[in-house]
């Protein structure tokens, strides 16, 4: 089995239920170990659009990366996200972080996510489940890199229910204001 770590976001909608049923779907296919608190943050590389909800979690799988990433975006479609603009709005957006320490760089995918030094949004929630853990190309911790940016467009919002199957999802419970 191996460990990877994931962020989810979104800007479009009710984003804490469409949060809530990317987990749902994701935990039909791997086992998840840990979900950040959910962070309200401002968009990132173009920000005419409105604010993100954005979440990290941890999860085993016996997938590989590039069968991890084409379930992803399956469930990303299923869920009813559109073709937007490079950085665009979107329903939901779920990316691979890390994979282990695998290092792994390709057309189809890139891993450790090439943006994640830069990205408040994905290192605040990323250091509330794995605060010491060592980026396998610069050896930083989590947290060194998010002492190292502006955070403060990153707020801190709530804990993240774990959902016990897509079928439990009930639209509209425990939302969060948009």
């Amino acid at each position: 089995m191996s460990l990877m770590y994931l962020s989810l976001g979104s800007n479009l909608n009710d984003r804490y239920s469409n949060l809530q049923r990317a987990i749902a779907r994701l935990q039909e296919h791997f086992t998840i170990t840990a979900i950040s608190p959910v962070y309200a943050t401002q968009p990132w590389g173009d920000s005419d659009q409105p604010s993100f909800l954005n979440l990290c979690l941890a999860a085993t799988t016996s997938k590989a990366p590039r069968d991890v990433l084409r379930l992803i975006k399956s469930i990303e479609v299923d869920l009813g996200r559109q073709p937007s603009r490079h950085w665009g709005p979107r329903l939901i957006d779920i990316d691979i972080l890390f994979y282990d320490k695998l290092i792994l760089a390709d057309d189809e995918l890139t891993i450790p996510h090439p943006h994640i030094a830069e990205r408040a949004f994905v290192l605040a929630p990323l250091a509330d489940i794995i605060p010491n853990f060592r980026h396998p190309q610069t050896g930083e911790t989590i947290q060194e890199m998010l002492d190292s940016v502006d955070a403060s467009g990153v707020e801190r919002l709530l804990e993240m229910q774990f959902p016990t199957s897509a079928r439990d999802y009930v639209p509209g419970r425990d939302q969060v204001a948009s």
